[in-house]
């Protein structure tokens, strides 16, 4: 099989209107959701299909950098396509490389008729166990409602994204435990909503209140500390106070290597759309095992990131491969965040999770059908997605593109 095009589909869905949301130090402005997904083409109207980090330049690296590597090349085993693409675009190449990689493999799947966790090693797990994920700028008492309607769903831990200030971000764990009950975990994701200009929390804040919520059975804190702290990070874990969690905004092997092997997290976070595809995710994964650290996936993208990070995570055991990070919206509940309806309808047939358990699918590639109408539907529209407004300093700051990069210059 020829392969005829690699194609980036930027697409945006912006939010009926606008939502401002009010937290300890600011205002946070949400516009709209970005996605991208990567469509390889092959003959006879065959395509496979590949989530990426939603961002301008990532477009441009797969059009300008990758589409040439394989554009009327014949297909073949994806296994050294990393390799190949870094080899050539260097290291900054491989998140690229790595949703292009998803869209080989998917297509190389369908060409063969077969899963393709055939070629990665083969499933250990039939169904990945998910954690229901929402949860920001709210009141406590708002935080405990969406927790237990979040736990209603049948999921078996919750996270959500702190931002009250330590004696509120105290007393929604306190409300929280309190409505979902003790056989609930509990999550914390602190990156970005403890360090808010000068409000933001020193180290001994962060301690201090990890040990007042302790007692309520955290499952992890999740990025209380500047990223490149390693030290700090450490520190906290070998005080043996909460779990402590962190990856997602690493970009390489080297640094998870760095993050693992340094001790400084109990619990190590990925995903396939920013960490290399299916064989960077699975080489993180087997660091995690060689080292006794836990994985969770990082997984706040569309249904598509979602099935193919449940693919590569069913290929390992249940005793590092634990959980797989899955978003609530409001288009699937009124009671939680704020809608995202992009995410559901590009991939129509996904599975839904029950008790917390999502099932794989079982057809030849990925399993799923994309629907590319989606495509025409949600045009991109240029520009950040969402807007930060600090307090002290008076700050402007624009997220533009992915979610998972640094806040961008000054939006004015």
């Amino acid at each position: 099989m020829i392969i005829k095009s690699v194609e980036p589909h930027l697409l945006s869905c912006p939010l009926p209107q606008p939502v401002c949301y009010d937290f300890h130090g600011g205002r946070r402005t949400v516009f709209k959701r970005d996605a991208l997904v990567v469509a390889v083409r092959g003959e006879k109207g065959v395509v496979g299909f590949g989530p990426a980090a939603a961002s301008e330049e990532m477009a441009k690296v797969i059009v300008e950098g990758i589409a040439p590597l394989l554009v009327g090349n014949h297909l073949c085993d994806p296994a050294g396509f990393i390799s190949l693409a870094t080899s050539k675009l260097g290291s900054e190449a491989l998140a690229a490389a790595g949703a292009v990689e998803v869209a080989l493999y998917d297509l190389w799947g369908k060409l063969e008729g077969c899963s393709v966790t055939e070629f990665l090693g083969g499933r250990i797990q039939e169904t990945v166990c998910c954690y229901g994920s929402a949860g920001m700028y709210q009141s406590a008492e708002s935080y405990a409602q969406e927790a237990a309607a979040v736990c209603e769903l049948g999921f078996s831990a919750y996270k959500y994204r702190p931002a009250l200030g330590p004696e509120e971000d105290l007393r929604t764990v306190e409300l929280m435990r309190q409505a979902v009950g003790p056989h609930v975990g509990l999550c914390l994701d602190a990156h970005g909503w403890w360090r808010m200009g000068d409000k933001s929390y020193d180290a001994s804040t962060i301690e201090t209140l990890a040990r007042d919520i302790a007692p309520f059975g955290i499952t992890w804190l999740e990025e209380p500390l500047p990223l490149d702290d390693r030290a700090a990070y450490a520190d906290l874990k070998a005080k043996g106070i909460v779990p402590i969690a962190a990856g997602e905004h690493e970009h390489d092997l080297a640094g998870f290597k760095c993050l693992v092997e340094s001790g400084s997290v109990d619990i190590a976070q990925a995903d396939v759309s920013h960490h290399g595809g299916f064989s960077g995710v699975a080489e993180i994964i087997r660091l995690c095992e060689s080292n006794e650290v836990a994985f969770a996936f990082h997984n706040w993208g569309t249904a598509l990131e979602t099935v193919v990070d449940a693919l590569i995570g069913s290929c390992f055991r249940r005793e590092t491969a634990r959980w797989l990070e899955y978003p609530q919206y409001a288009h699937r509940d009124p009671r939680v965040m704020y809608p995202f309806p992009l995410s559901d309808e590009l991939v129509p047939e996904m599975p839904v999770p029950e008790k917390g358990e999502l099932s794989l699918p079982d057809g030849p590639g990925l399993g799923i059908t994309v629907d590319e109408s989606v495509f025409e539907k949600y045009p991109y529209l240029p520009g950040p997605w969402s807007i930060f407004e600090l307090e002290s300093p008076p700050t402007k700051l624009a997220l533009s593109g992915d979610h998972a990069l640094p806040w961008a210059e000054n939006s004015d």
